[in-house]
């Protein structure tokens, strides 16, 4: 018990923070379908809303960001973009989504939707407390209120709603609490059925709050396969760095009922568009069957030794890896852009968008989309 509470603590360590410093780089010029996306949850969306505030949970320095624009430490946790960013521009929106705390938003960064998502975060709001200032959830739906209100000052109300009601929603949420506060909180004491329970019912009522507040487009991730980060391969994985098939379990056990927890609001509104996506299976697909994708490395992460390096413990005096390209992680828990890149094309798939249309392909890319198999 003692091991697997590590395994949980050293994974929940690597899975937030960020900062940023540069807003949207590029927007393509091709109509969308969604006129803005607005990013909720933890470090997988967070593109630097925690840079100013009094956590430690930050990367807005080297070597995170190296395959960013620039090269520059933008707060992302990672070498470049982040799935949040990905996901905004395969749909055609912006190239990168900017953090709403970012002192620097210009009027049109607001118009076409910005990230409120906070490293560290989740559905519970005693795993975003544990760590000082990390937004929790209510918080982030705070600040959308906010944001609301400046939209409004730019494009009149009726501008304003619209853009919200045909905006997409995304929302990545449940990883930290899976894997630090059912640990080291007084979660532990819970079942870990009963624990879930109160997640997905606190999902349930975010997702509510949003559709009186107008969204109407969602995406619910599912946590990523907790028991594969390097972080928990290194703790309980072996000599051989193997997953670890009971964090993945209930990572599992989780994203199901948050799945059935979804189908639940959407059945009581019929015009709410809530869509589960699944990024469990198919990085764990990729994590299982790397060479078919072009991963040769699946089990530690570029920046030092994949056993602990993460945050300030992944800086420039630490080893990395020459090439990112062959790498699925970047450090001990945050998948590369490459490995974000990958998933992506899984779920786009999944849901029936082309992958050879314009915006998903220069995403995608260098991927050859026309040659991407994912029949494992």
């Amino acid at each position: 018990m003692e091991k697997l509470m590590w395994v949980r603590l050293t994974i929940f360590i690597v899975l937030f923070g960020s900062k940023v410093s540069n807003i949207a780089i590029a927007q393509t010029t091709n109509a969308a379908a969604f006129p803005a996306v607005f990013a909720f949850g933890d470090s997988i969306f967070d593109t630097g809303n925690n840079n100013n505030l009094m956590t430690m949970s930050k990367c807005n320095f080297p070597p995170y960001g190296r395959d960013y624009y620039g090269g520059k430490a933008t707060g992302r946790f990672g070498n470049g973009r982040v799935l949040s960013d990905l996901i905004t521009s395969a749909l055609g929106v912006k190239d990168t989504l900017p953090a709403f705390l970012n002192p620097s938003l210009t009027s049109q960064d607001l118009v076409t939707g910005v990230c409120f998502a906070s490293g560290g975060s989740g559905f519970d709001d005693m795993t975003a407390n544990a760590q000082g200032a990390v937004l929790t959830m209510g918080q982030q739906l705070n600040y959308f209120q906010q944001y609301i209100t400046k939209l409004r000052g730019i494009v009149g109300n009726e501008r304003a709603a619209d853009i919200i009601s045909k905006a997409l929603f995304i929302i990545s949420s449940g990883n930290n609490d899976v894997a630090f506060a059912y640990s080291f909180t007084p979660r532990h004491f819970l079942p870990f059925n009963v624990y879930s329970n109160m997640l997905v019912s606190a999902g349930q009522n975010f997702l509510k709050s949003l559709y009186q507040l107008g969204a109407r487009h969602v995406w619910v991730l599912s946590t990523l396969p907790l028991g594969c980060l390097p972080a928990a391969r290194s703790t309980m994985g072996g000599p051989l760095r193997v997953c670890v098939d009971f964090e993945n379990g209930l990572a599992a056990q989780y994203n199901n009922m948050l799945q059935q927890g979804l189908a639940t609001v959407k059945g009581s509104l019929p015009d709410y568009d809530i869509r589960f996506v699944d990024v469990y299976t198919p990085m764990l697909r990729l994590i299982q069957n790397p060479f078919q994708s072009g991963f040769v490395n699946v089990w530690t992460g570029c920046c030092g030794t994949g056993t602990f390096e993460m945050g300030p413990s992944c800086n420039t005096f630490t080893l990395q890896c020459p090439s990112t390209a062959s790498y699925f992680f970047w450090d001990v828990a945050h998948p590369t852009e490459r490995a974000y890149q990958a998933t992506l094309a899984q779920v786009l798939q999944t849901h029936n968008y082309d992958l050879n249309s314009y915006n998903i392909s220069q995403t995608l890319h260098p991927f050859n989309v026309s040659t991407l198999s994912f029949n494992y």
